[in-house]
């Protein structure tokens, strides 16, 4: 990455960092509405055909589902050419060797994997009320990506609105911690997607506590995603207790007031996420809940991204003296 500590926001270009915060949201927006795909049953809805939809490029006399599948697909397009002119405008804007660059590049890549993964779904039949377990393992793969490519885009507006740049080698403990809960949050984030898939297909509509569910999860014929369920609770509370952990380690290690605040957001949007996980399991996963559930799962990897990035690039206190860490 870029050796130069800063890059003045003149030399980026007005445009730039405008458009990576606008990709940032945007891209939330259709994940959001991915959601709404899985919630409302439509995965079908454009059949077994991908890039195409029912075998056509517009699919006529559409049905309800066909249009939600459509919109999904016309707007994670749209994402895709955002991405594109964000590389252009990118490459014009900023010399060679800035990050922000790399980031346009990663941020363009995760994206035509996450449609990969998506077309994927579609052509092996597993949407809708396909119970396959490896819809469960697809379902996974495409939030880690996800992840991956809201924490590109992140970066992306930051490197374009003139922030540091980031080394990620030789930080010490504060990096292989950091890593560690990063690494958390993305496996419960793939376990938090296998869980939503097994509400969505074998959550009862009875008056079943928890409990019930839970013995039910683990019956003989119980399928794997029903077995897997439980496994995102408990990956819940173990990474929430690291994730506190880690807030006060690196305000120890990296004190500053970016870290201060980053780690503060972290903390509160932890803790509402945590009511929502909860009313999620009381009120039976109703379609409205998960998508709370899974705005606050978004804003929650974001804040930890922040807080990395601003651990990694602030302030460590070293022999009683504090220095700025440089790039790679």
């Amino acid at each position: 990455m870029s050796g130069t500590l800063t890059v003045p926001r003149a030399r980026a270009g007005a445009w730039l960092p405008r458009l990576a915060w606008a990709a940032l949201i945007y891209n939330v927006l259709v994940i959001l509405w991915g959601a709404v795909v899985r919630i409302t049953g439509a995965g079908a809805g454009c059949g077994d055909h991908w890039p195409l939809c029912n075998g056509v490029v517009v699919p006529q006399s559409p049905t309800l589902h066909t249009v939600i599948e459509f919109s999904h697909r016309l707007t994670s397009a749209a994402s895709g050419l955002l991405a594109i002119t964000l590389i252009v405008l990118a490459f014009r804007a900023v010399p060679r060797g800035h990050p922000a660059r790399l980031g346009a590049v990663v941020s363009f890549g995760l994206i035509l994997l996450e449609g990969l993964v998506g077309g994927v779904q579609v052509l092996l039949g597993l949407t809708a009320d396909s119970t396959d377990p490896a819809r469960g393992f697809v379902q996974g793969i495409h939030l880690a990506n996800t992840f991956l490519l809201l924490a590109a885009l992140l970066l992306t507006a930051l490197w374009a609105s003139g922030a540091p740049g980031l080394r990620l080698r030789r930080q010490g403990l504060v990096g292989g911690w950091s890593y560690v809960g990063l690494g958390l949050m993305l496996v419960l984030g793939m376990a938090g997607a296998v869980t939503a898939l097994g509400d969505l297909l074998f959550l009862p509509a009875d008056g079943s506590t928890p409990i019930e569910t839970v013995k039910r999860d683990f019956a003989v014929t119980a399928s794997v995603i029903e077995n897997l369920r439980v496994v995102h609770p408990m990956l819940a509370v173990l990474t929430s207790a690291f994730l506190v952990w880690l807030g006060v380690f690196l305000r120890r290690e990296r004190p500053g007031a970016e870290v201060r605040r980053w780690s503060a957001v972290l903390w509160g949007v932890l803790a509402v996420q945590m009511v929502a996980g909860f009313s999620n399991v009381i009120l039976k996963a109703p379609g409205w809940v998960q998508l709370v559930h899974l705005l606050l799962a978004l804003a929650l990897w974001l804040a930890l991204v922040m807080l990395v990035y601003r651990a990694l690039t602030g302030l460590s206190v070293q022999g009683g003296r504090a220095r700025v860490e440089g790039n790679v």
